[in-house]
C-alpha cells in the first residue's frame, strides 16, 4: 500500500495539470453537490456551516461558499494558529483575505471564535486530498483538522462532516492507511456526486 505522502504527492501533481475551465466546471458541481449535502444535515433549514477556502489547484470551494450564503446560511472559514489549532471568522461577501501565517492558505480577516462557535454549526466542509470508501482522509499534512476534528469528538460535538476532493480522489475501500489520530469522514462532495464513504 502506497504511504499517505506518496499519495498526496501524486494527487497534487494531478492537481497542478487542471485547466481553468476545468476549475470553474469543478466548482460549479462543488456547490450544487455541497448544497445537497447542507440541505440534507439541517433539515432544510438555514444555519451554520464551516467551510475553508479552497486555493491554487485544490478543488474550488468559493462558488460553494457564496451558494450557502445565497441560500440563508451562515458561514464560518478557518484561521491557522499556533500549536495546530483553528479560529473561526464568519464570511461575508464583503470579507477580505490575507495570506496565513501557519499555512498555505489564505485566511479571513474579521472577528475571530474559538472551537466553542461549533455548537452552532449544523455541518464541516473538510479539506482533503484524498479518502477511501471506509472513511479514511488524507489531508494537507499540516494535521490542523485531525486536532480539530478529535477536539470535537473530546468535547460530545459530533457535528456531521464532509471532504471536499477531485471525483477521482475518492478511492477504494482500505487504500488510505489509517493511523490511530486520523478521524474518518462519513461522506465526500466531488464535481459529480455526493458520495457516502462509511
Amino acid at each position: 500500500m502506497p504511504s499517505k505522502e506518496e499519495i498526496r504527492s501524486a494527487h497534487r501533481t494531478e492537481r497542478a495539470a487542471a485547466s481553468p475551465a476545468g476549475l470553474e466546471s469543478a466548482g460549479e458541481g462543488i456547490a450544487r453537490h455541497g448544497l445537497q449535502w447542507a440541505a440534507t444535515v439541517s433539515a432544510g433549514r438555514s444555519s451554520t456551516f464551516a467551510a475553508y477556502l479552497g486555493v491554487g489547484f485544490e478543488p474550488p470551494t468559493m462558488p460553494l461558499i457564496r451558494a450557502l450564503h445565497a441560500s440563508g446560511h451562515q458561514v464560518l472559514l478557518p484561521v491557522c494558529r499556533p500549536t495546530l489549532t483553528l479560529n473561526w471568522v464568519y464570511w461575508t461577501p464583503a470579507t477580505e483575505f490575507v495570506r496565513s501565517s501557519y499555512a498555505p492558505i489564505e485566511e479571513p480577516v474579521g472577528d475571530q471564535h474559538g472551537a466553542e462557535v461549533m455548537r452552532e454549526v449544523a455541518g464541516i466542509f473538510v479539506p482533503a486530498t484524498a479518502v477511501d470508501l471506509t472513511g479514511n482522509r488524507i489531508g494537507q499534512g499540516g494535521g490542523y483538522y485531525d486536532k480539530f476534528l478529535a477536539g470535537l469528538d473530546a468535547e460530545g460535538l459530533p457535528v456531521p462532516s464532509v471532504a471536499v476532493v477531485y471525483d477521482r480522489e475518492v478511492l477504494a475501500a482500505g487504500s488510505i492507511p489509517a493511523e490511530s489520530f486520523d478521524r474518518k469522514i462519513p461522506a465526500a462532495v466531488t464535481p459529480s456526486r455526493l458520495t457516502q464513504l462509511m
